[in-house]
Formats: structure tokens, sequence, C-alpha cells
């Protein structure tokens, strides 16, 4: 069964037995800890040990940070370079001790790459440390001539305390609670994370119910268009609104398109294979993983550049089916269906999104990892195969 993994990052040589007994702590919890002394770290020897670190925390679920007396490693360019520091700037109020990342310790910089994959930081300060740090704070002024007696070198002190600001003055998650025993951070772990579970089956339930109510609201959402349209005496006229209905989809999906003309639309009888080239899209691709962050499908024009769809690809083989049975109607009623979908608006985002970028250029280094898949026309067509999907 799987379990949580707990990355403890701390220094190790004056927080050791704290750190032996949290690990002990999580085990008898049923928690998977993940500690550098006990070989819990991939230790890739084609990186440094650093890096290795760095790398393992976004596979945790949860850091649980201590802060103490020493300072620790100062961690080496290689392992700054895997942590986005320009993103961290806007994550908090207080960011000192990112004016000079070469002065991060490797502890400091694990709880950033933490912030930074959104993994969640839960802060313990030793009493002492936490003391000595509200009279930095009050004195930053002169405090290159204090000696604070709970910081092992002095040297050190500012580093340590400015650290601290930054996670206080964090825009989310700046709880920082401070131990003299480790029965407090065992206290405070088993009140917060009890309360997290109860909050997030609470959410569970609630998101439910949610879902039950939309999909009420669906339902009576048709009945009412059902309702409408038996009302329409005029049998045309009554065809025209079910179709209004029904095509709404792929008339914005046809409005996304720089079409050269749009009469197109309402006179041809081509398939969408005929509407993919009148459009000038040549190549449809279904991208995995990329950069791209508005859909993963990607219809590319024969210069290069392309359309970014928001959804995958299964969309747009109803997009198919839709046109094929659009064209089946007569060109007047195809005429005052666009039109009058076209004037209603659009009452979600856009399907299509177009960059003049070129394809090849903007994904250059996902198309080095992976190979995405060519989407044939033959498979966007799949019509004669599978039902007709009415909205």
């Amino acid at each position: 069964m799987p379990s949580p993994k707990i990355f403890l990052s701390s220094t190790c040589y004056d927080l050791g037995m704290v750190r032996e007994q949290l690990r002990s702590f999580f085990i008898r919890l049923g928690y998977d800890p993940i500690l550098s002394e006990y070989s819990d770290i991939l230790y890739d020897p084609r990186t440094h040990t650093h890096t290795s670190c760095i790398q393992e925390v976004p596979n945790a679920d949860i850091v649980v940070l201590l802060i103490g007396s020493r300072f620790g490693g100062k961690a080496v360019p290689e392992a700054l370079n895997a942590v986005d520091l320009e993103a961290l700037v806007k994550s908090s109020f207080d960011i000192t001790v990112l004016s000079e990342p070469e002065k991060l310790s490797i502890t400091q910089l694990e709880v950033l790459k933490a912030i930074d994959a959104t993994v969640p930081v839960f802060a313990f300060v030793e009493e002492k440390v936490m003391h000595d740090h509200f009279v930095y704070l009050k004195n930053k002024e002169i405090s290159d001539k204090i000696k604070f007696p709970s910081i092992e070198k002095a040297e050190s002190a500012k580093y340590i305390f400015d650290f601290i600001a930054f996670l206080h003055q964090c825009n989310k998650g700046n709880s920082i609670i401070p131990f003299a025993k480790i029965e407090d951070i065992e206290s405070h772990l088993l009140k917060q994370w009890g309360a997290l579970f109860q909050k997030l089956l609470r959410e569970r339930r609630e998101d439910t119910h949610e879902s039950r109510k939309m999909f009420t609201i669906s339902e009576q959402i048709e009945d009412i268009k059902t309702a409408i349209i038996s009302t329409i005496d005029n049998s045309k006229a009554r065809d025209v609104a079910r179709s209004v209905i029904k095509y709404r989809r792929l008339s914005e999906f046809l409005s996304g398109l720089n079409l050269p003309d749009f009469n197109f639309i309402t006179a041809s009888e081509e398939g969408f294979d005929g509407l993919l080239k009148r459009a000038d899209i040549v190549k449809v691709m279904d991208i995995t993983e990329s950069r791209i962050s508005f859909g993963r499908t990607v219809l590319i024009k024969m210069d290069g550049s392309f359309y970014e769809m928001r959804h995958p690809q299964d969309f747009l083989n109803r997009i198919a089916i839709d046109w094929t049975n659009f064209i089946s109607l007569p060109s007047d009623v195809r005429k005052i269906v666009f039109e009058a979908i076209s004037d209603m608006g659009r009452l979600g985002p856009n399907i299509l999104r177009y960059r003049k970028e070129m394809f090849e250029e903007y994904f250059a280094k996902q198309l080095e990892k992976e190979s995405p898949r060519e989407i044939t026309i033959e498979e966007l067509l799949r019509i004669e195969q599978g039902p007709s999907v009415s909205l």
C-alpha cells in the first residue's frame, strides 16, 4: 500500500538526534521517511550529492524542515541551477535571502525547491534560534556586531535569520513553529495532518454534492430546451432551433479557424478533410507532455504555424462527426444556424488558439525528448464505425 513520503530537511550534526526520533515517529504513523543518512536518496554518480538531494524533493508528498544552530554546507552551483530562483521572487514579501543565491545552503535550497514544486512545507525552528531571530529583526543595522548565543558560527547568523524571514513572509504556507523538544514537533504534526485529512474528506464530500447539483441543473436545462423547441410551430424553425443547440461546439471550432472564405461553411459538401485543407492544415499532432499550456493537440498549417486545441484528440473526432452531419443540412439552414451561434457569442473559453510561431521551433526541446504521434485524417473520420454525438 502506498505511504506518504516525508522528506526531512535539516542540518545533520546539530539535529541528528531529532532527525532519528522523527524518523521513528514517521514510521510509526505508517509513513515513508526520506533521510539522506539512511540512503533514502538516490545519489546518482553522474551528479553532485547536493543535486541528488534537490532532485529527490519533488518526489516527496511533504517536506518537514528543522532549523537549528548550524547553517550547513553551501550549495554547489549545479544544485542552484536545479531551482528556479526567479520564480521564487514572487513567493515571499521578504526575499533578502535570494539576493545572494551563491550563499544559500543545501538545506535552504531543498526547501526552496519544495516551494517551487508546490510540495507542502512544515517548518520548525529551535526555540532559542527563534528568539535570536526576533532580536536580529529589531537590530538589523548593527546585527554584524551582535553575537547570537543560539548560532554556532557568527558569520552564518544573517543567512539563517534571513531565511526564516523569507519563510515567515511567504504568501502561503508561512507557518513556522518554534520547538524546545521533539514532542512539540510530533504533537503539532499529528494535529495538523489530522486536520488536513479531515479537510480533504470534507472537500471531497462537498465536491460530490456540487457534482450532483450540476448534473441536476444540466438535466433541467435539457428539459427546458426540449420544452422551448416543442412550442415552435413551424417545422423548419424547429429544425433550426435544434441545430443551434446541436452544432454550437462545431461553430466555435469553425470560428477559431482562419478560413479565407466563410461561405465555404454554408455552401460546401466536402468532408472534414476538405475543411482542414481549406484551413491550410496539413498535419495533426498529439503532444503528450510539453510546454503547451492551452491544450495538448496541435493542428499544423502548411507554413509551419499552428493551432493549439484546448481539448484532446477525441474531441476532434466528435467535431468531424458534427461536420459530416452539419453539411447534410440545407445551405440556407446552415447559414442561419452558423450566424445565430456567432451572434450569441461564446459561453466558454476558446476551443482553438492560433500561434504564428513555427511548430518545430516552439516544440524543439519537446521533440528531442519524444516523438509526438501524428493523427491521420482517417483516424479523425471514424464516423461510420461509431454513433453520431449530439449535444
